[in-house]
């Protein structure tokens, strides 16, 4: 059974889809693994480091030569796959709503193609899901881009020359970035709020040390959909949100927003009329800036000023700890393909519930539900 890691090429892709320690683990398992040369560079791994680990290190060519399974952090090309197994595993993060095309290649090429991003919500595959690992380092550097930019202290200090006041910052949307940007933003001594459309997370927010700011007594406030993701509300709600929200964020120095809801576009959280109310000086940081944004005006890759206030848009937040965020992808893609290795066939073999869930081709078609 090979392995094939290769270097990733989306503009401004830093992490890498397999680390050292989990090379040494497909070895363990009995796995042949092959890596590109450079693979691990602009996440600190050097090829030493994967031929120690008992990986091949060479050419894109030579890695994917008779290659079972191609793993990635986003999906290769697929007009780069050439000598890979017919019917080849692509086990990436494939983005299948946005990258329809590319999926219908990797179809129409023979291979099966398998989103790590659509794992179900579920106990038995939490160290297997991608969204949860990459966000949580998401939120955290979210904050850290918001104090970059911030022109002031984050904690209150009492000095001789009088006292700085502690910054103000809210979070919108408590999911996983969510909630690690409150207990960053905390940690660095900021008065931190939240607000989400699921009301389960009010309890969550307050174990945290924030403030949960929610809108009481209107119907519609119970978001939850399937799987744990968040969901459109009513509007009755969500003009009760909006007022609440635009007194609330008048008075904020930092909004950080995370709100997604998969297979659609962000919603939008913050108007051009509430950017207008923050003062000068303020910053927000728009996690979702890559889906089409919470945030009125917010560019992707971009940090803008408007009304005096920035707006933070950095594209692929997880790369900019790519280290970190490579190791955690790399478990969660080894936790995937043990938890299914079958000993006596020496490959993984999945079951239906998860191989339903996240295999969008097979047998040169188009089979995702979700995508027919």
């Amino acid at each position: 059974m090979k392995i094939a890691v290769l270097k990733e090429t989306a503009a401004g892709e830093r992490r890498v889809s397999a680390t050292p320690e989990t090379v040494k683990k497909f070895v363990g398992l009995g796995a042949t693994v092959a890596v590109e040369s450079g693979a691990g560079e602009t996440a600190s791994i050097a090829d030493q480091a994967y031929a120690d680990a008992g990986a091949t290190v060479g050419t894109a060519a030579a890695t994917l030569q008779d290659a079972d399974i191609v793993l990635g952090v986003q999906g290769p090309d697929p007009a780069a796959l050439t000598g890979a197994r017919p019917g080849a595993w692509i086990v990436a993060g494939l983005n299948p709503f946005g990258e329809r095309a590319r999926v219908d290649a990797y179809a129409s090429a023979g291979f099966e193609a398998l989103a790590m991003e659509f794992m179900p919500r579920i106990t038995r595959a939490q160290s297997m899901d991608i969204l949860s690992s990459q966000s949580n380092l998401a939120g955290y550097k979210a904050v850290l881009d918001a104090a970059a930019e911030y022109g002031r202290a984050f904690p209150m200090m009492m000095t001789a020359a009088g006292t700085v006041s502690a910054a103000k910052a809210f979070v919108m949307g408590v999911g996983v970035a969510g909630l690690q940007a409150i207990a960053t933003a905390r940690r660095l001594g900021a008065q931190v709020s939240a607000t989400d459309v699921r009301a389960a997370t009010k309890e969550q927010i307050l174990s945290l040390g924030a403030k949960p700011i929610f809108v009481e007594a209107v119907k519609g406030i119970e978001g939850e959909g399937t799987g744990g993701y968040a969901t459109e509300m009513s509007d009755e709600y969500k003009a009760a949100q909006a007022e609440l929200v635009s007194s609330h964020i008048a008075k904020q120095d930092i909004v950080i927003t995370t709100a997604l809801i998969p297979g659609r576009p962000a919603p939008r959280l913050i108007s051009d009329a509430q950017i207008a109310s923050m003062k000068p000086g303020s910053v927000i940081v728009d996690l979702a800036v890559e889906a089409g944004g919470n945030v009125e005006g917010a560019v992707a890759g971009e940090v803008v000023t408007i009304h005096g206030v920035k707006i933070v848009g950095h594209r692929n937040v997880p790369s900019r700890l790519a280290a970190d965020s490579s190791a955690l992808f790399a478990r969660n893609l080894f936790n995937f393909l043990s938890a299914f290795w079958d000993k006596e066939q020496g490959k993984p073999v999945l079951d239906e519930e998860i191989g339903n869930a996240i295999r969008l081709t097979q047998g040169g078609k188009v089979v995702h539900e979700r995508l027919l």
